[in-house]
């Protein structure tokens, strides 16, 4: 009973002060059980649960406001990203969202974020959904412990009811939908959208505000261990590859989107994977395929016959970012420790829309600093509500919209890493080639792990290496398993002289962009990146 009570207790902190039936730290059957029973998603033929998301089936990066608080003013990055709200519109929609949450039925997890023993964060997840519930549970790292849940302490809180929307000319926010983050009470507030990836988001946002000031670099980044123990980064914005490439039968999965990087090595911040899965097939990504027939995983937008319940992965009818949440666990080689050692090689993968990026080029470390700050892709389609198409865009350190403090902390620290453990660094293209967006193809999956394999054990350290004359970057000339013409865009082409023109455009892309930087790099970096002519 005394246990009950601190509960209680816990929620009525928050604010809830009476609340309806509270469900703690169910099981994944249970979760299924309420999914179902409340009409929240349906079950398909083999096991998964397939639930919708309704018009926000991406992010909206717009709709997330940081609170102006004297405990975090100072050290967050404002601007576009870090959008600043008072402290007075944060008590107001927190004290409406409360008194809507009073008698409704909840679903708490206590769970950690983190897999480092050191620097674990213990964290709440109050949802007003229980598949909401069960993704929070995939994504962290569940206390399933009956003492130590007893005890634990949540030093940050997730709330997050989507039923419940914001008004904007009371709560200061820009539509419905609100992410509201405060470091000083140690709260993130969720609502207006129905789209579980925004309580994954906000505690990566929370744990990049954290841990760098604690000297261990949080990056957006995939991570794996070869078997002689070497781990490999992936840094690079959703629709890259992160999770495909990372998830290879060879290596060991350490985890599939967050990172940290201590004095120690490398750790997962993460519990579980949460995939791309439109047009997924048991040939070119096998491992991942396996998890959409599994009970336990959760199947975001994914089309499904209503009759029959089974699956059509190719179907984008609802959108192109349909998405798996399930357990690390359920991929076969999984590192289940969540951690590796200081990283060998780092992949900073891009999808290049415009078609001109080599497939894979070898980065010096001034280089790495150019393009990790330069952080450039093609945002892909359903990443984002409103995004149809990829669309060229810059985002620093392959994860603007989560980085609370400014870009040049993580890029430093980054940048010391990489000198001090002799990381070798690789750029990957796994966006178009043969032509733009439109007239070109995507890179082959196939072609891609294997230039990606090439790196990590070494076969690329000693072939021949051509410049790129106006993108700066160190192509080669052979790979195994991969044809030679591949490797330099410009002959993939049909029109040389076209491809120039694309080329002289992206690099002037990047020039401008880089502007923002010149000023606090050594010069050596900005010389590192494309020549505009």
């Amino acid at each position: 009973m005394s246990m009950q009570v601190e509960r209680a207790y816990g929620l009525e902190a928050l604010g809830i002060v009476r609340s309806g039936r509270v469900h703690w730290n169910l099981s994944p059957a249970a979760l299924y059980e309420q999914a179902l029973q409340r009409g929240e998603a349906s079950l398909a033929a083999e096991g998964p649960l397939v639930a919708r998301t309704g018009q926000h089936t991406g992010r909206s990066p717009n709709d997330k406001f940081v609170v102006k608080e004297p405990s975090s003013e100072g050290h967050v990055h404002w601007g576009s990203v870090n959008r600043p709200i008072d402290e007075e519109k944060f008590a107001a929609l927190h004290r409406d969202m409360m008194a809507y949450l009073q008698d409704k039925e909840l679903f708490v997890l206590d769970a950690w974020a983190g897999t480092d023993p050191v620097y674990k964060l213990p964290i709440r997840v109050v949802n007003q959904f229980a598949w909401h519930n069960l993704f929070a549970r995939n994504m962290f790292l569940p206390e399933d412990d009956a003492a130590k849940r007893a005890e634990h302490r949540p030093e940050f809180t997730v709330i997050d009811a989507p039923l419940f929307k914001s008004d904007p000319a009371k709560h200061g926010t820009r539509s419905e939908v609100f992410i509201f983050v405060h470091f000083g009470k140690k709260l993130v507030l969720i609502g207006g959208t129905h789209y579980a990836g925004e309580i994954k988001k906000s505690i990566f946002t929370i744990l990049n505000y954290t841990l760098p000031r604690q000297g261990v670099l949080s990056m957006h980044c995939s991570a794996n261990i070869g078997a002689k123990g070497d781990t490999a980064l992936f840094f690079g914005l959703s629709g890259t590859g992160k999770t495909t490439l990372s998830s290879d039968p060879q290596r060991r999965l350490i985890g599939d989107d967050e990172h940290g990087w201590s004095d120690t090595g490398v750790f997962n911040f993460e519990g579980g994977c949460y995939a791309k899965v439109i047009k997924l097939s048991a040939e070119a990504e096998p491992q991942i395929y396996t998890t959409t027939k599994r009970f336990g995983t959760i199947l975001e937008n994914v089309v499904m016959d209503a009759d029959r319940r089974t699956l059509d992965l190719d179907d984008a009818s609802l959108t192109e970012n349909t998405r798996a949440s399930y357990p690390i666990d359920f991929i076969d080689n999984a590192e289940m420790s969540g951690r590796g050692g200081h990283p060998t090689n780092i992949v900073m993968l891009t999808a290049d829309a415009y078609g001109v990026l080599p497939p894979i080029a070898r980065l010096t470390p001034d280089a790495a600093m150019y393009h990790f700050l330069s952080g450039y892709t093609a945002r892909v389609a359903g990443t984002e509500k409103g995004v149809t198409e990829p669309k060229a865009t810059f985002s620093t350190c392959f994860g603007a919209p989560f980085l609370p403090l400014n870009p040049h902390v993580y890029a430093s620290m980054l940048g010391e890493k990489i000198a001090k453990h002799k990381a070798r660094v690789w750029l990957v293209n796994t966006g178009w080639t043969a032509g733009p967006y439109g007239v070109g193809s995507r890179v082959k999956i196939a072609e891609t792990r294997a230039m990606v394999t090439a790196a990590l054990t070494g076969e690329l350290d000693d072939v021949q290496y051509q410049k790129h004359p106006t993108l700066n970057l160190d192509m080669p000339t052979s790979c195994p398993g991969v044809a030679a013409a591949v490797l330099d865009p410009r002959s993939t082409w049909p029109d040389p002289a076209k491809y120039d023109e694309q080329a002289s455009k992206l690099a002037k892309m990047f020039v401008d962009n880089f502007k923002t930087f010149e000023a606090d790099v050594p010069s050596s970096v900005k010389e590192a990146g494309p020549k505009a002519s």
